[in-house]
């Protein structure tokens, strides 16, 4: 079988830890890499010398890839993923795909025009056991799931300077962190409609008004009422005093038992998860787990196999509408423009190579 030759559009270390990934798991060639900052370039080309260096999307996309891996500021997100799908190009994007779910539903919709594979970097799917967790939520095991507990609590906040411009991040720690939770949430529940949503937002301590686009939360409180009645609770934040690194957490309550995801002294990336049975713990699986490139590998073994769009993409549009129920967004609102966005982030105009992720 031949190896499909994928690009990288954005090197910092999340884009360049998923080429890793990648090349150590021999399923694709890491063929071209791009970014706008030199060093990140350097060091990309460092861990994979045969790949050649590019200086923006198109020149990527001349570059007779089967694949493109994009890990640039959110704004850029969709217009980058649709430029590349209308080149017959496969995408994987990091999260989220997109600001909205209608920018969102845009980039589903040219996937699907284009038959190519779509995947995004949901990676928290993919921690040793959480699997499990799915099956035994789907089969019935745990009983009626009836309450799901989210928390992503990060001690420290994002060090790049477009997360905090709500016009290039499309929000705050909900669209950063909460997102891979509230994705998780659904997904092992079998994507239930959420049928209500609820949320306080702050900023420093400080309640944000419904409605308010000029500053983006680093503490966010909602509730998910879901179909068939589950109620999930999520809190996240960046900066929270909380007593170690992190807090993260995913707790499924059912009326037979109950399961859960947590990290260890508050690690990003140790993991226990674990079937609760009343007062006994069942460990389903503990670290060590080397989770984090497992989304990118999969989706690059799905694009070796030949395999094209897959409609169970379109539920990325549905944790997008629940992001923007959570903002108090309407359904069709739309965001700045992303050729105005894409100047301000990438620094110059066109369609160029974003600043690293």
């Amino acid at each position: 079988m031949t190896r499909p030759r994928v690009g990288f559009l954005g090197v910092g270390w999340i884009g360049r830890h998923r080429m890793e990934a990648i090349a150590r798991s021999g399923v694709a060639e890491v063929a071209a890499v791009a970014d706008a900052s030199a060093d990140a370039l350097s060091a990309a080309r460092a861990s994979a010398p045969g790949a050649t260096a590019a200086d923006s999307l198109d020149a990527l996309l001349e570059a007779g890839l089967d694949g493109v891996v994009l890990a640039t500021p959110s704004a850029l997100h969709a217009e980058q993923a649709i430029a590349a799908l209308e080149r017959g190009v496969a995408v994987f994007c990091q999260k989220p795909l997109a600001r909205t779910a209608e920018e969102t539903r845009r980039v589903v919709d040219a996937a699907r025009a284009a038959d190519r594979l779509l995947g995004v970097d949901l990676s928290y799917r993919h921690v040793a056991g959480v699997d499990r967790v799915r099956e035994l939520a789907l089969g019935g095991e745990l009983g009626d799931v009836f309450a799901v507990d989210l928390v992503f609590h990060n001690a420290y906040g994002p060090d790049k300077a477009w997360f905090y411009d709500p016009a290039l991040s499309g929000g705050g720690c909900v669209m950063d962190l909460g997102i891979h939770l509230v994705d998780l949430a659904l997904w092992t529940l079998g994507f239930p409609r959420v049928e209500r949503v609820t949320s306080r937002l702050f900023a420093k301590g400080t309640p944000l008004a419904p409605g308010r686009r000029d500053v983006v939360e680093d503490y966010a409180a909602a509730r998910l009422d879901l179909e068939g009645g589950a109620s999930v609770q999520l809190a996240c934040s960046w900066n929270l005093a909380a007593g170690c690194d992190a807090v993260i957490g995913a707790a499924f309550y059912g009326t037979r038992g109950g399961a859960a995801l947590r990290n260890l002294n508050g690690s990003f990336y140790d993991f226990t998860v674990e079937r609760f049975h009343g007062t006994r713990r069942e460990t389903l699986s503990a670290p060590p787990d080397d989770w984090g490139g497992r989304a990118a590998v999969a989706w690059a073994r799905r694009l070796a196999a030949g395999e094209r769009y897959d409609a169970e993409i379109e539920r990325i549009v549905d944790v997008a509408g629940a992001l923007d129920a959570v903002y108090g967004r309407d359904a069709t609102e739309e965001l700045p423009p992303r050729s105005t966005l894409h100047a301000q982030a990438a620094g110059h105009p066109g369609r160029t190579v974003s600043v690293e992720r």
